[in-house]
This record gives C-alpha cells, structure tokens and sequence, in this order.
C-alpha cells in the first residue's frame, strides 16, 4: 500500500469515526430531533455520489470510508424519519 493510500484510509477513518458518537446517541435516545432532515438527506446524498465516485475511479479508501459513513448516517435518518 502506498503512503497516499494509507493517507487516504487514515482520513477516511477519521471522518467516518466522527459519526460514530451521533449514531450511537441518535440510537440510544430514539431522537434525532435537533438535527436537521435538510442537512441528513444533503449529506446521505453526498455520501452516496462520494461512494460512486470513488468505485468508478477505482479508489478503494474512497469507497471504504464513503460506505462506512453510509452505514452510520442511514440510522440516524431512520431515527428522525419514525420519530423526528
């Protein structure tokens, strides 16, 4: 693995985490009643073009973080969808 790929998990791995401690408290709460639906569907949406982006162009760290990210936004839109 070269160091931009590595650069490029490291980041990734970083920016993914950062939604890890939301999705947790979205869950446990069974709110998501300050965030923004506005702002959810903006940045699922984003992922989802990131995530193609990143399969089209063959980069794996691209792909690796953008559906990770996916894995831990999607519940928190499903929170704020069935109980605001």
């Amino acid at each position: 693995m070269n160091p931009i790929e590595v650069l490029g998990l490291a980041a990734g791995a970083l920016t993914t985490t950062a939604y890890l401690p939301q999705a947790v408290r979205t869950l446990r709460s069974g709110s998501a009643r300050d965030l923004s639906l506005a702002m959810l569907l903006l940045l699922i949406t984003g992922i989802v073009l990131w995530l193609a982006y990143g399969a089209l162009a063959g980069l794996p760290a691209v792909v690796a973080a953008n559906a990770a990210t996916l894995l831990l936004t999607l519940p928190i839109l499903w929170v704020k969808l069935r109980r605001g």
